[in-house]
């Protein structure tokens, strides 16, 4: 499999993604994603270059797709302390795996490959919030080695559940086809 920046073109495909994992998710009793993500904000993220896509050639159909940036969600900065904002870190958002690549750990690879990107860029940090009340979600962070920091006790933040794992190089298996391996936030 490689890793590509995604293309504004990709961006009905990254909307399908939030699309099927709501749908998925609701039997399972979470109201994750629900609420369908503004298309203007993927659109924005996918300029800044921070939307990757795993896909099984390069011109093949994605399986999975991540961002990953230097940016703590607004609404989240005062739950990250002064003295972890200080902290060089990457952030984990909206990783979503197409449920036919399910079961093959598609999205711990991708964290890998993440945690690998974070290293190589000096980070000491690879962090992410997930949905407060998810704790599936949170225990498969939890299996791929993330440590649980704090939950915010506002009931209206709906991703409060943040956590970390060191940045470490690792062996991820994707051919990185990124440009230079390097967020363009640096």
């Amino acid at each position: 499999m490689i890793i590509v920046r995604a293309k504004p073109a990709d961006i009905p495909r990254l909307v399908q993604f939030r699309t099927d994992a709501a749908a998925w998710l609701a039997p399972l009793g979470t109201d994750q994603w629900s609420t369908p993500f503004p298309e203007d904000q993927i659109a924005a993220s996918v300029r800044a270059g921070e939307v990757f896509l795993a896909k099984g050639s390069g011109d093949g159909e994605a399986a999975a797709t991540v961002t990953l940036d230097h940016d703590i969600d607004a609404e989240l900065w005062d739950l990250w302390t002064p003295e972890e904002r200080a902290e060089p870190a990457l952030y984990v958002h909206k990783l979503t795996v197409d449920r036919r690549y399910a079961g093959h750990d598609l999205g711990g690879r991708i964290l890998d490959w993440a945690g690998d990107r974070a290293a190589r860029q000096g980070a000491r940090w690879l962090r992410l919030d997930a949905w407060t009340t998810n704790a599936r979600l949170h225990g498969y962070y939890v299996r791929h080695g993330f440590q649980h920091v704090r939950t915010t006790a506002d009931p209206d933040e709906v991703s409060g559940w943040l956590a970390q794992r060191p940045a470490r190089f690792a062996q991820h298996g994707f051919e990185d086809r990124t440009v230079s391996g390097a967020c363009p936030l640096e």
